[in-house]
């Protein structure tokens, strides 16, 4: 199995667009893109400044059109795809913060018109909603976990983001980031970041709240690779969740350990990470050390592409069915214990019906038909134990 990530904001350079714009239709496509995001993300890409490209703003839209652009470039990403969520388990997508709204295009829930605007409304809500109360963030580096976060949250702060591989973001007011520094954990170093404010806090409500006035006109697609999400390392089964996930996320701590839990689960094999790409790998790699199985690939230039290539059509070129099935199998969104619904093989059932409930470790998860149809075969039985895209039950579409 393939991973793709894409990075979220902190991951920007300047000069990022410049090596990129030798590649055939890359100007009109920046040139686009800061169209529907209202900024000239071209300029910002190649000869903004640090200053200029950490403007929440414009840095958010700015990460998520470089991340589709090169994914278009390496074919079939986003945009559609020829297998389902039940069948095509070769892909396997997860995004950091910001991310996760080019993980939703990739995942084909959001056009990436759809993904590139709602990150520009996300990123300007953001930037007005830091105005309002000085705020910031600091890296927390090593240390016990449980006493990095009783730290951070004996100053009054949140962890923004637990990141895995020893890695915790601090986010809250100046006076107890400063005061973490100045007494940090035992064995722990304290790195304040250079962001604009308390990103994934209830400084961010009124960002949330702004989203939450416009997302009931996009009419989301279903996903059509299994997409990971942020806020506790389950897979989404439905475009509908993917969007409470997103608007959600920016008041809600960013879970990326558990994305990394769930992608070792499923026994991910390869990892490609989007540009503006590093951060991510890094994690991964130091999260999976001793792992030599698995090749963790940053695309930091055009000459990485031949490579992510490679990967993407090792996944794809293995051997398909000659024939394909008439049913369709319904999988497990999250890892934990299943309770089947008391619905009878051969019942008739709704779109939207409920199938089972998933007990993990972080909540109970609900299983939905994602359509109507005749439940054909159970599965699983009450108790298993089942991870994330295991099959649960079979379904014949209703035609």
């Amino acid at each position: 199995m393939l991973a793709v990530l894409a990075p979220g904001q902190g991951a920007q350079k300047p000069g990022m667009l410049t090596d990129w714009l030798e590649l055939p239709g890359a100007e009109p496509f920046f040139r686009w893109a800061g169209a529907i995001a209202d900024a000239d993300l071209l300029t910002l890409g190649t000869t903004g400044d640090a200053e200029a490209i950490k403007d929440t703003a414009v840095t958010q839209p700015l990460v998520v059109a470089m991340s589709l652009f090169v994914a278009r470039e390496l074919g079939g990403l986003p945009g559609p795809v020829a297998h389902t969520p039940q069948a095509g388990r070769d892909v396997v997508i997860a995004g950091h913060s910001v991310g996760e709204l080019t993980a939703a295009a990739l995942a084909g829930v959001l056009s990436v018109e759809a993904a590139i605007a709602l990150t520009a409304v996300r990123g300007r809500a953001m930037a007005w909603a830091c105005a309002q109360t000085p705020t910031g963030m600091s890296a927390v580096l090593g240390g016990d976990p449980a006493e990095v976060l009783a730290a951070i949250e004996a100053n009054g702060l949140s962890p923004a983001n637990v990141n895995g591989a020893g890695q915790v973001v601090a986010a809250g007011s100046l006076d107890g980031l400063a005061a973490l520094k100045a007494a940090p954990p035992a064995k722990a170093r304290v790195m304040p970041l250079s962001v604009a404010g308390a990103f994934h806090t209830e400084y961010m409500a009124p960002a949330r709240a702004e989203l939450e006035g416009l997302v009931g006109g996009i009419r989301p697609a279903q996903p059509s690779r299994l997409l990971v999400s942020n806020k506790d390392g389950s897979a989404v089964e439905t475009g509908a969740g993917v969007l409470d996930r997103l608007v959600s996320q920016i008041t809600n701590p960013v879970r990326f350990d558990a994305c990394l839990d769930t992608l070792r689960e499923l026994g991910v094999t390869a990892v490609i990470e989007l540009p503006p790409a590093g951060a991510l790998a890094g994690l991964a790699k130091r999260d999976w050390k001793g792992r030599h199985d698995v090749e963790v690939l940053a695309i930091t230039s055009p000459a990485d592409l031949d490579r992510a290539a490679e990967l993407i059509a090792a996944e794809r070129g293995r051997a398909e069915a000659e024939h394909s099935p008439d049913w369709r199998v319904v999988v497990a969104p999250a890892r934990g214990t299943i309770s089947p619904a008391a619905v009878a093989e051969g019942t008739a059932l709704p779109a939207g019906a409920t199938l089972a409930t998933i007990a993990g470790r972080r909540e109970t998860v609900e299983v939905a038909a994602g359509y109507a149809g005749l439940l054909a075969e159970w599965l699983v039985a009450e108790g298993d134990l089942v991870d994330a895209g295991d099959p649960i039950a079979r379904l014949y579409p209703e035609v």
